[in-house]
């Protein structure tokens, strides 16, 4: 029997859960483990609306939908910024509903990682050994965590970004495409690493760093 869930954000990123989904149903030999229900969005665009229709799937209305939804409704929050991701985690949690991890059948995660609810691994991501994440982390495509490492809870690590072992990254943090943060480094609450950037140093809380090497 599969599992009703409802995507939040219409957006790319919200899509891409979806493709997650279709390849997690693929891939359980008893029969699909999730049944879209569809997409929520308090603001989605004609553009984005038609492009969810080409996924032959749903759009049910704003997040306050999910108020009047089945006790049983899984709700997955497909938003790529961390504090907006943050910021609706809190709406969502308020409806009480079960919020899932979803790991998508090409990613590669360490049997010892240790996460919360929510968290989201595209295709491609690698998480090796003694790693902790809080909720709703967002890994994308080939993006890769190393040993030892902890995320806080609202992190987004763009694609094919690279966190080296023993880094200390707190709430709310995005990484972005193709940075790299070296070894042993600590990332301070709502900072923002930009494409490209190599962090060699810490990262203060809620500041942007870019370039080689990140300032």
């Amino acid at each position: 029997m599969s599992l009703d869930i409802a995507i939040v954000g219409c957006g790319g990123h919200g899509r891409e859960l979806f493709e997650i989904i279709r390849a997690i149903n693929e891939a359980t030999p008893t029969g699909p483990r999730w049944r879209v229900m569809g997409f929520v969005d308090d603001r989605p665009s004609e553009v984005n609306l038609k492009r969810v229709q080409r996924l032959d799937a749903s759009y049910l209305g704003p997040i306050d939908w999910l108020r009047e939804a089945w006790p049983s409704t899984h709700v997955v929050i497909g938003l790529g910024d961390p504090r907006i991701r943050r910021t609706v985690a809190q709406r969502v949690e308020a409806y009480g509903l079960p919020v899932p991890s979803l790991v998508h059948p090409a990613a590669t995660l360490a049997p010892d990682l240790v996460s919360g609810e929510g968290l989201v691994a595209f295709a491609g991501a690698r998480v090796t050994t003694n790693v902790a994440f809080g909720r709703h982390v967002h890994l994308n495509q080939n993006a890769t965590v190393a040993h030892d490492c902890v995320l806080a809870d609202h992190i987004s690590v763009n694609p094919l970004a690279a966190v080296s072992g023993d880094c200390r990254v707190e709430s709310g943090v995005l990484i972005g495409t193709t940075a790299a943060v070296l070894q042993g480094l600590h990332i301070g609450a709502d900072a923002t690493v930009g494409a490209g950037a190599c962090v060699v140093r810490d990262v203060p809380a809620a500041t942007v760093v870019k370039g080689v090497p990140a300032k």
